[in-house]
């Protein structure tokens, strides 16, 4: 991939402060030139597989090769969508076993969106068969899993872009670039971090026949095998255990990577965490509706809550993060940031919409348009890594810290005591109960990988 080109898209921006982007690197772009075309494939074809996939080809030279997914209704819709996108109007060859997709095609990227349980697995998979990946969060379900991925990307030289997209979403960009970099908020000493949205499954389904076009085995792979209780796609597999880490799992990777990256933080040194199911107790659900955590930095706390229930503590705020100053806080969520300073006016920082640039964005089904533009530019930016050999605004280890350091606060409250975790020696301090934690049992045949062999 030589003479890698990037032409430069001016774009309009919303009410607010009107900010140049051209001087972060973080402009609107049509296209991403290479060389070759690239060969894609897609791991996951449900709602946000497709979405991430279809960035990709609204920005880069790009065939979708192949697809894969053990739900063969969806398989063939996602073929049918995949062809009217792409420039060939090809369906890609449709698989049900992602091993056989790997092994039958030399790929450029591998984007990633199956259920949190498979991520590491897949991910390894792909790096080992040659390919770059675009990889969904959380990249692991246990801490062990992440150290394997990272291991593996850094061993074959692969570019791994993880989906946590505020690292690329233009008003958080200027608003790092306005405000932190130009130390309008002085000493930090504290952050609050949140999610109050009411997204916690919770019913009581009867156990049903597997319906012929799902093989729910190989769509449980190493996780435990719960018995079947209807289609677990989209929000019902997110509201158990068994295959990711509850909603600060699912939530407060986005918000504590942001924070992460906007106060350039590595592991925090203690975690503390505390709460369960204190409300939402008349379902089948078994991840916490409320809980809090505390990641302790150099002088500072970032402080998690999440609540499934009852109204949010900021409604104009209710997945957001909170950056307190000495001389001003800094509030920023998906949708906007605003600084308020302990003197004078707030500044605003409006989300950027591209409906002109990418008209199909407003008939695409379930479509997040705030966030299309941040995974267009995190696509960009992969490819790019691609290219010149720089680690991408997302790598594989930035998004392993803040996976783990959530995954670490879930144990935190199941043993209701602090952790602190050695990533070196990939062990809880003092700590050999929560270090058995690290790793998850997997369900045989499948083996859990382990980074010193991948």
């Amino acid at each position: 991939m030589k003479n890698l080109s990037l032409n430069r898209r001016q774009f309009i921006k919303g009410s607010g402060a009107t900010l140049a982007l051209a001087s972060m690197g973080l402009m609107g772009m049509n296209f991403v030139k290479t060389e070759k075309t690239l060969q894609v494939a897609l791991i996951g074809s449900g709602w946000y597989g497709k979405s991430d996939l279809f960035r990709l080809i609204q920005i880069a030279d790009c065939e979708v090769v192949a697809l894969c997914d053990v739900d063969s209704n969806m398989l063939e819709e996602a073929g049918k969508l995949v062809s009217q996108r792409q420039k060939s109007g090809k369906v890609p060859k449709l698989y049900k076993d992602y091993r056989e997709l790997l092994k039958n095609h030399k790929l450029d990227i591998t984007v990633i969106g199956t259920p949190d349980h498979w991520h590491a697995l897949q991910a390894i998979a792909a790096i080992k068969a040659g390919s770059h990946v675009y990889l969904q969060k959380p990249i692991s379900v246990d801490v062990i899993e992440g150290e394997a991925v990272v291991a593996a990307a850094r061993k074959y030289d692969k570019m791994v872009q993880v989906g946590v997209q505020r690292r690329s979403t233009p008003h958080l960009w200027e608003a790092k670039r306005e405000i932190l970099e130009k130390d309008m908020l002085g000493k930090i000493s504290h952050v609050e971090i949140c999610c109050y949205y009411h997204m916690r499954a919770n019913g009581n389904p009867p156990e049903q026949d597997v319906p012929d076009f799902l093989d729910y085995d190989m769509w449980t792979g190493p996780a435990p095998l719960r018995p079947y209780d209807g289609i677990p796609h989209t929000r019902w597999w997110r509201t158990f255990m068994e295959y990711g880490n509850g909603i600060t799992g699912d939530m407060c990777v986005h918000m504590l990577d942001t924070v992460r990256w906007l106060l350039a933080l590595g592991w925090p040194t203690k975690i503390t965490s505390t709460g369960g199911i204190y409300v939402q107790k008349e379902g089948k659900s078994n991840i916490s509706d409320t809980q809090t955590a505390i990641f302790e930095f150099d002088e500072m706390n970032v402080v998690w809550q999440h609540r499934s229930w009852g109204k949010p503590v900021d409604p104009e705020y209710p997945w957001a993060f909170k950056i307190y100053g000495e001389k001003g806080t800094l509030v920023g969520s998906t949708m906007k940031a605003e600084f308020l300073p302990m003197e004078g006016e707030k500044v605003l920082f409006d989300v950027l919409y591209e409906k002109e640039e990418y008209p199909e964005d407003l008939t695409e089904d379930r479509i997040e348009l705030n966030a299309a533009p941040a995974t267009r530019r995190q696509m960009q930016n992969l490819i790019k890594s691609m290219e010149t050999g720089e680690l991408p605004v997302a790598d594989i280890k930035e998004g392993h810290i803040s996976t783990a350091s959530c995954i670490l606060a879930n144990i935190s409250m199941e043993l209701g005591r602090p952790l602190a975790y050695d990533p070196e020696k990939m062990i809880v301090v003092d700590d050999p109960e929560a270090t058995e934690r690290l790793r998850r049992p997997y369900r045989s045949p499948w083996k859990h990988p382990e980074p010193d062999q991948v």
